[in-house]
């Protein structure tokens, strides 16, 4: 790979390729083959932030992407950090946030700087479909969202506003990156993506998927499980009790407040039953200890935090009730989920 494809920013670069890596030497020379394979026609600088990788991901990068701009963590500081320090390095006009198990398909970043000169400046955050890196199947093309803030495909390839767009593949402009303040750090890892394009859609952005170019995706491959194998689902610990936590927080941060009072206590009460129920099936108390009690525990413990939080965010609203439910669908999605695949297994 000599990157003579890409014109890499040794001035001032337009757009600002982020790759948060953590033990990725499987799968980032691909990742970034595909970034330096582009030809957006303006000037590209490609960052990466290593976190205290324990595999040869530092030496593939210094050894194989001498272009690249590395940030080499001592200690592991998680994916909102990662991404947030190599946003506050990064000099473009546009970022785009790129998984490290991810790759784009030709003519991504030319479409993405295409939809942006074209609308207002600044004006919202984007996505391309998103396939599946094994088989080529298409996954989304950007995100919808039931009332209790699970996100669900949107599978018709249209530039069409959505809820919001997945992390592994997120564009947006420097500008409204700091409106919004960046990746939650106090998340951890989990619905960081969700937060931003809340932020964005509540002050009035707009956030779109794009139907042209693409990328693939190994999904799961990074934080383990969130999809279907072998026509079944499966996720870990882990990955729940964080995703569980973090869109109970969305919802009590962003949603307006006659919603929120009908919504949330039903949300409450269903998180409590949803992982008795589990924790019957599986015969695991576990299951409710370590996904859902954890969750609404954490809720609890950090709830005057929480209100602060809202306070500071409604007060920048910009939208009304029905403009904000308007990329939300009634059904729940989980519901969905069951009667397609039936209970998850957890790992």
């Amino acid at each position: 790979m000599d990157g003579s494809e890409l014109i890499v920013a040794e001035s001032e670069p337009v757009i600002s390729v982020c790759v948060a890596n953590y033990n990725g030497s499987d799968v980032l020379a691909q990742c970034l083959e595909s970034v330096f394979s582009q030809q957006p026609g303006v000037l590209v600088e490609v960052l990466v932030h290593d976190d205290a990788s324990q595999d040869n991901s530092l030496e593939i990068i210094r050894s194989q992407f001498s272009e690249v701009q590395l940030i080499a963590s001592e200690e592991n500081v998680g994916f909102c950090a990662a991404n947030n320090r190599m946003v506050d390095r990064a000099r473009g006009d546009y970022i785009l946030l790129l998984n490290n198990d991810a790759w784009l398909a030709d003519n991504a970043l030319a479409t993405f700087l295409q939809a942006a000169a074209r609308d207002k400046p600044g004006d919202g955050v984007y996505t391309l479909p998103q396939f599946a890196a094994d088989n080529g199947q298409l996954l989304d093309c950007g995100m919808f969202m039931d009332m209790f803030a699970n996100p669900m495909a949107a599978t018709e390839c249209r530039e069409q506003p959505v809820a919001m767009v997945m992390g592994a593949c997120l564009w947006v402009s420097r500008g409204l990156w700091d409106k919004c303040g960046g990746f939650p750090e106090w998340f951890g890892s989990m619905a960081e993506d969700m937060y931003l394009c809340h932020y964005a859609r509540l002050m009035g952005h707009n956030i779109v998927s794009l139907p042209d170019s693409g990328y693939f995706h190994r999904v799961g491959h990074s934080f383990g499980g969130g999809k279907v194998v072998t026509s079944g689902l499966a996720t870990t610990f882990k990955r729940r009790r964080l995703s569980e936590r973090n869109k109970l927080y969305v919802m009590f941060l962003f949603y307006p407040l006659p919603a929120l009072l009908l919504i949330l206590p039903v949300h409450l009460a269903g998180l409590f039953v949803e992982g008795l129920l589990l924790a019957c099936l599986k015969t695991d108390y576990h299951v409710f200890t370590r996904i859902y009690g954890y969750a609404l525990w954490q809720f609890l413990c950090n709830f005057p935090d929480l209100v602060r939080r809202r306070r500071a965010i409604q007060a920048r609203k910009a939208i009304g009730l029905k403009k904000y439910f308007s990329v939300y669908r009634w059904i729940p999605h989980k519901l969905r989920m069951l009667i397609k695949h039936g209970i998850p297994k957890l790992n």
